[in-house]
């Protein structure tokens, strides 16, 4: 049977993998066991044969000068009698004159390739005499004779001979009892086969119509029966691949999301400050406008950088790979990157801790998004109004069980109730005016980026209770 694609069912291909080569490894063995059962009904039909030539040999007898059969015609009938076969003999001498018997049996010929050596060896260890079996055909009769020959009391030869039908249906019987129940057996596994395959493969048929049965938007796991390994192993991967899609599919909606909820507010920005720009006749107005779009631009086009790193860390998430790398390192070539900013803005930037390696079980990329947003809103927000100098320390500290990364500043910091704000989607309302520009999405990335390289990250005041300082604490490697 084959499915409209042209496809055979697994169901119908295991069977027919499986009863092949059991159909073939049952006809050799019936082809064997046919071999055997020939084998031996002719070796039992021979020694018969071979008993019946012995026993009339055994009653030649020497009258006179001439030989004769001891036996009387009924005799030697109830001597050779068989209810299926029909027997012949002939006595005959060495001369080749008649004894008894019929004068046209014919007399011993070629030896046959089908002479049994073992009766040979019997009738040597018996004293009869060497002998011969043939195959012939003799008045439309197909016939098996055996000649035995012995010189005592004077060379003679006796060849009995018997018609081949018995051993024929003996053989028949023994090949149809053989192979008839056999072939039944066979039927009988090839029906139990094809139910236990199916039974096998019905979990399979059940992932097949829940599957079909399910929306284009779910991603569920799918609940199979667990009959072999093979289909835990099977579900257990398509599980995983619908939780992939599903992570994947809800990073392209939170993308989606952010972008909506986040530019909503700069692009209404720059549309008043253009239709503000437009309805003046100064150009100067014009150019201090322009700036303002210019710098607005800048900050959205900053916030469209982070809400694709934000996304790729949530899409990455299944497939991250995290290792053994050097923390301050990577925290001194961030410092060398921020140095000229810093000074730009008169910042005293500096690192705390580096002059030791710091290896950390990491991801090296990651780690570089943590300083790089930590740094960027540490100068961004970080600067002081009092007229003091702006200063902000990144410092790697090391701890029996754990490396601590933290970026502190010296700025006005934030109240405690609103430092949870900071590693959402974006704060805006009163933290944002506390800081100035609105806070972004910068340490929402460093809060994803921690959860992923299953770091710990803590939100609090700087030393004595100064500007604000963020920690991510490290576990080293095994």
């Amino acid at each position: 049977m084959l499915r409209r694609d042209g496809q055979q069912p697994l169901s119908a291909r295991l069977l027919r993998l499986v009863l092949l080569p059991l159909a073939l490894t049952w006809l050799a063995g019936s082809l064997v066991a046919a071999g055997i059962a020939y084998h031996f009904t002719q070796r039992a039909f021979d020694r018969s044969l071979l008993d019946d030539a012995v026993l009339i040999a055994s009653n030649v007898q020497l009258r006179g000068d001439k030989l004769e059969l001891a036996l009387t015609l009924d005799e030697v009938n109830r001597v050779l009698f068989d209810q299926v076969e029909r027997m012949l003999f002939s006595v005959r001498g060495a001369d080749g004159t008649l004894v008894a018997g019929r004068a046209d049996l014919p007399a011993a010929g070629p030896d046959l390739p089908g002479a049994r050596a073992d009766l040979a060896a019997a009738a040597a260890a018996a004293g009869t005499g060497p002998f011969r079996f043939r195959d012939f055909e003799h008045d439309g009769l197909a016939l098996r004779s055996v000649s035995l020959h012995r010189d005592s009391p004077m060379p003679f030869d006796v060849v009995v001979a018997e018609t081949t039908r018995g051993r024929t249906e003996t053989l028949q019987r023994l090949v149809w009892y053989s192979l008839v129940p056999q072939g039944l057996l066979l039927v009988v596994l090839a029906f139990w086969l094809r139910r236990a395959i199916r039974d096998e493969l019905h979990p399979l048929a059940e992932l097949e119509a829940a599957l079909g049965r399910r929306g284009a938007n779910d991603l569920a796991p799918v609940q199979v029966h667990h009959s072999s390994r093979e289909v835990t192993a099977l579900s257990a991967a398509l599980n995983g691949l619908l939780a992939r899609l599903d992570l994947s599919l809800r990073s392209q909606r939170e993308f989606a999301g952010n972008v909506a909820h986040e530019l909503r507010t700069p692009l209404a920005g720059i549309r008043a400050l253009a239709d503000y720009g437009l309805a003046q006749q100064d150009p100067q107005a014009w150019r201090e406008q322009l700036r303002k779009i210019a710098a607005s631009q800048a900050r959205a086009s900053r916030l469209v950088d982070q809400l694709l790193d934000l996304a790729l860390a949530l899409e990455g998430e299944a497939g991250l790979q995290v290792g053994e790398v050097a923390l301050d390192e990577l925290v001194r070539d961030a410092v060398l990157r921020f140095l000229p900013r810093a000074d730009a803005a008169g910042v005293d930037l500096g690192a705390r801790g580096i002059d030791v390696p710091a290896p950390v079980h990491a991801d090296a990329s990651m780690v570089d998004g943590i300083l790089n947003n930590l740094l960027d809103n540490a100068l961004r927000y970080g600067g002081r109004s009092d007229g003091e100098a702006s200063a902000v320390t990144v410092a790697v500290e090391r701890t029996p069980r754990e490396v601590v990364l933290s970026v502190q500043d010296n700025g006005p910091g934030l109240p405690g109730e609103l430092q949870a704000q900071l590693v959402q989607r974006g704060a805006q309302g009163e933290t944002g005016q506390l800081l100035g520009e609105g806070a972004g999405l910068g340490l929402a990335l460093v809060a994803q980026y921690a959860r992923l390289m299953n770091a710990r990250m803590a939100l609090g005041a700087g030393e004595d209770g100064r500007g604000w300082r963020c920690e991510i604490r490290f576990a080293p490697p095994a």
